[in-house]
């Protein structure tokens, strides 16, 4: 399942409104079959690894998200297309929210006589699928905000200079990151202070830019997305990833809405002194509002920078 949970990873920003899911096919301890959902959502993951397999009779199939059980125009129910493959067993990390799977593609495959085997590994396919099931249980993207900072938390100096806070190998780990969205989102002030490009600038990956948009009043420049509210991200289209990139006004709007998932918190070790605060006012009246709203998840080095990694509790 953990292979599967990192197979399906590769398909993260790619494939809305389906999930990134991810499946191996297992059999005698030799892996058949890998799949993942391919771009635009089809072929799903099952339907990737069992071409893979070819024959998979006997074998156990190894899925992120629950096979879908519903018709589609576009190819065969996985529910289905696992049950006329006959493996043995089917093991799935995460139930599917969707009304119109939530657990008919389970009885369909114990139906046809293939044990299954549910909630492995479940906390990590989450994570890993998490803009699909947000979308799916919010009825929004999931949004990730990332700030680089100082080490006294500045983003800038006085006069607005900010390149470059962090150095180059956590600048490149911000274009993954943007890599891994469907959209990705500014304040009108950043705009028009440091035009920038918002896009993916690592080799093999350019191809992988998200789409631009602006949050704040005024027309949006040709080919970007103009979000006036944060509570209208939830009308975005084709959007399940949304990278929340700056500036302070920016990200204050999305934590007073309460609508931020994930935090990347990029640490440089400079201080600025009285420079530019990396967030603006939330409307905090009570520190102990304050506590137990963020989990640690990951850190790392990047560099001479930190990188800590926060999900919302």
């Amino acid at each position: 399942m953990t292979s599967a949970i990192a197979l399906s990873a590769r398909g993260r920003g790619l494939t809305a409104p389906n999930p990134n899911v991810g499946c191996v096919v297992v059999r005698d301890g030799r892996v058949l079959g890998r799949g993942w959902t391919q771009p635009g959502g089809r072929p799903h993951a099952e339907a990737h690894a069992i071409a893979q397999a070819g024959d998979i009779a006997g074998a156990t199939l190894y899925v992120t998200l629950e096979p879908c059980a519903h018709a589609s125009a576009r190819g065969a129910a996985c529910a289905d297309l696992i049950a006329e493959a006959l493996p043995a067993r089917v093991v799935i990390a995460v139930r599917d929210p969707d009304p119109r799977t939530d657990g008919k593609g389970i009885e369909r495959l114990r139906a046809a006589g293939i044990a299954v085997t549910s909630d492995v590994e479940a906390a990590a396919a989450q994570r890993a699928m998490a803009g699909f099931l947000t979308r799916q249980v919010k009825g929004r993207p999931h949004v990730t905000l990332k700030l680089a900072v100082s080490l006294d938390g500045r983003i800038a100096l006085p006069d607005g200079s900010s390149r470059w806070i962090t150095g180059p190998a956590a600048r490149a780990h911000a274009h993954l990151e943007r890599a891994r969205h469907e959209m990705i989102l500014v304040g009108r002030g950043t705009l028009e202070a440091d035009r920038p490009r918002l896009d993916v600038r690592l080799p093999g990956l350019e191809a992988r830019s998200p789409r631009r948009a602006v949050f704040g009043h005024g027309d949006p420049p040709e080919g970007w997305t103009a979000i006036r509210d944060p509570q209208a991200i939830g009308a975005l289209d084709g959007v399940d990833h949304l990278f929340v990139e700056g500036g302070a006004g920016t990200a204050a709007a999305f934590l007073q809405a309460d609508l931020v998932d994930r935090l990347l918190l990029y640490t440089a070790p400079i201080v600025v002194g009285s420079g530019r605060g990396a967030i603006g006012d939330i409307g905090l009246a009570d520190l102990a509002h304050a506590h137990d709203r963020w989990r640690l998840c990951d850190t790392r080095t990047l560099g001479s920078d930190r990188l800590a990694i926060y999900e919302r509790v």
